[in-house]
């Protein structure tokens, strides 16, 4: 019987507020909000020696902030160091505040059938110095080198975290800071 598909979209009986709770939410939201800091102070962001270095958080989801979608961290590179390499999902800007060095940055064409496969270009360098931005393209695995024998390099990272929220915490460790 022709568009008898039609008349099934009045089936069940299960009850539900979802529309109701969303709207108690918001309001909610705002008072929360109220209590979350416009200004967070340099004694508040913790450090953190990492195995992609050591790194200054800034703001993200777990700082008494009212930033919802940025995760900011500032990373200091020593004198001839370098970063961990990684890749994820999201892009990545960044800006140098102090020191000269260089990226290397791997394009990755990704495949997703059943599973993940990535397909991994040769390295490129971008050179850098402070006043510079970079900018990281999703999936692309990268690594900072500072380049000066002498001095570290300093940079601030931002990135979005929607892609997180999104259920794409992609991030993968290729190789750790020494």
């Amino acid at each position: 019987m022709p568009y008898e598909e039609a008349k099934r979209w009045a089936e069940g009986d299960q009850r539900a507020s979802h529309y109701e709770d969303t709207l108690e939410d918001a309001k909610a939201q705002k008072a929360r909000d109220e209590k979350l800091q416009k200004v967070v102070r340099a004694q508040d962001m913790p450090w953190e020696q990492s195995r992609h270095g050591k790194l200054k958080h800034m703001v993200n989801e777990r700082t008494n902030a009212r930033v919802k979608t940025l995760d900011v961290y500032m990373q200091e590179l020593p004198a001839g160091g370098r970063s961990g390499k990684h890749r994820h999902m999201w892009e990545e800007y960044i800006f140098v505040l102090e020191g000269r060095g260089y990226d290397l940055h791997w394009d990755v064409d990704v495949e997703m059938a059943d599973t993940y496969s990535w397909k991994v270009g040769e390295a490129k360098r971008y050179d850098w110095q402070a006043g510079d931005a970079i900018l990281i393209p999703v999936n692309t695995i990268h690594q900072h080198v500072n380049a000066d024998p002498a001095k570290p390099a300093r940079f601030i990272s931002a990135q979005n975290r929607i892609y997180k929220a999104m259920g794409f915490n992609d991030l993968e460790q290729l190789e750790d800071a020494p």
